[in-house]
C-alpha cells in the first residue's frame, strides 16, 4: 500500500458525493474506481462524468473491487447500515462523512466493529484543515494565547431535515469538534434551543465549560443564510492573546493583549485553493492518505463524530431537563 496507488471507491452520488469523487479522482496517488448509489439515473451519470464504474450494490462493489478505501458520503440520517456493510465486510479502511449517526448506539456498533477488525476508519471533520484553523493551532501550541480563558463558536445557514435536532448534530458537530480540537475537551453543557420557525430545533445556543476551566458559546442556526458575511466566525480569547477565524476560510487574525496592531491572513490573489471551502477536504485528504499508507492511525479518527454526537446529546439532556450536564471525554 505505502509504493502503490490505493484504490479507492465512492458509496454515495449526492451533492458532497461529488466533492468526494473531484478529490480522489484528480489526486496523483489513488486510482478511483467505482462509485455505487441509491438510483440508477445519477449514479450512472456520476460514475460516467469521472470515468469510473457505477453499482446499485454495495456488496457487489465490494466483491468486484476490492478496493483499499471506501469512502461514504451518504444522506446525514442514512450512514449506519452502508458503513456497517463495508465494516463488516473488513478488508479496507474507511473514511466516512459528518455526522457518523445521529444515534449513540449506532455509533458505538460501528466503532466497536472497525476496531474488532483493526480498521482505519476515519471521519471528515475538514474545518480542522482550513489555513485559519491550522493557524489557529499553531498560534495555540506555540503559547501565543498563554491561558485559553474563553471561546465562542457562531454558524449559522440554511438547512432542513426531519430530525428535531438536525442542525445540533449534523452541522455544529463541526463546533464541536472544532473548540475540542482547539481548546481541550468540554466538561459540560447547557443549553437553550427553540423550534418557534418549526422544523424542530432550528436554532440552538450553548454555554460550555471546558476541563481546564475555561468557558465557551455555541450558537447554531438554520434560520440564517449562508449568503450572509460572517455566517461562521470562531474566537478563542487567553491571558495573552486571541486568535480570530472568519467563514473558515476568508481569515485569520491574531492579537497580543494591550496591542492596537493584529496580525491577519487572507487568501491573496492566486490562491484560490486556500480561499475555497471546499477545498479544506483536500488538505484533509492528503492528511488521511498519508496516515494510511504510513500505517499511522487517521488524523481525525471516526472517534471524533462519536464524541461530538455525545456533546449534542448532552445539549438535548440539559435543554430538556433544564439542567447543567457533564461530558466527560471518553
Amino acid at each position: 500500500m505505502s509504493h502503490s496507488r490505493l484504490k479507492v471507491a465512492l458509496i454515495g452520488a449526492g451533492g458532497w458525493g461529488r466533492q468526494h469523487a473531484r478529490v480522489f479522482s484528480a489526486h496523483p496517488d489513488v486510482d478511483f474506481c467505482a462509485i455505487a448509489g441509491r438510483t440508477p439515473e445519477k449514479t450512472q451519470a456520476r460514475a460516467a462524468e469521472y470515468g469510473v464504474r457505477a453499482y446499485l450494490s454495495v456488496g457487489e462493489m465490494l466483491e468486484r473491487e476490492k478496493p483499499d478505501l471506501v469512502s461514504l458520503c451518504l444522506p446525514n440520517q442514512g450512514h449506519f447500515e452502508a458503513t456497517f456493510e463495508v465494516i463488516q465486510w473488513g478488508q479496507c479502511a474507511l473514511l466516512v462523512e459528518k455526522p457518523l449517526v445521529f444515534d449513540l448506539r449506532e455509533a458505538d456498533i460501528l466503532l466497536s466493529e472497525a476496531e474488532k477488525r483493526g480498521l482505519f476508519f476515519a471521519i471528515n471533520f475538514n474545518h480542522r484543515y482550513s489555513k485559519p484553523s491550522l493557524m489557529a493551532q499553531a498560534a495555540i501550541s506555540a503559547g501565543r494565547l498563554g491561558e485559553i480563558v474563553f471561546a465562542a463558536w457562531r454558524f449559522g445557514g440554511e438547512g432542513g431535515g426531519d430530525h428535531p435536532h438536525a442542525n445540533l448534530i449534523e452541522t455544529q458537530c463541526h463546533g464541536f469538534d472544532l473548540l475540542e480540537h482547539l481548546c481541550g475537551p468540554i466538561e459540560s453543557v447547557m443549553a437553550q434551543m427553540t423550534d418557534k420557525t418549526g422544523g424542530g430545533y432550528r436554532t440552538v445556543a450553548l454555554a460550555l465549560g471546558f476541563e481546564n476551566r475555561a468557558l465557551g458559546t455555541l450558537l447554531g442556526s438554520y434560520d440564517a443564510s449562508y449568503a450572509y458575511p460572517g455566517t461562521q466566525r470562531l474566537e478563542v480569547s487567553g491571558t495573552l492573546g486571541r486568535v480570530v477565524i472568519e467563514d473558515t476560510v476568508r481569515k485569520f487574525s491574531f492579537q497580543a493583549v494591550g496591542s492596537e496592531t493584529r496580525e491577519e491572513w487572507a487568501a491573496g490573489y492566486f490562491n484560490d485553493r486556500d480561499r475555497e471551502f471546499h477545498r479544506t477536504f483536500d488538505a484533509y485528504l492528503d492528511a488521511m492518505l498519508d496516515a494510511l499508507r504510513a500505517g499511522q492511525p487517521p488524523p481525525v479518527p471516526a472517534e471524533a463524530g462519536r464524541r461530538a454526537l455525545a456533546l449534542a446529546h448532552a445539549a438535548i439532556e440539559s435543554f430538556e431537563t433544564g439542567k447543567r450536564v457533564l461530558t466527560s471525554a471518553e
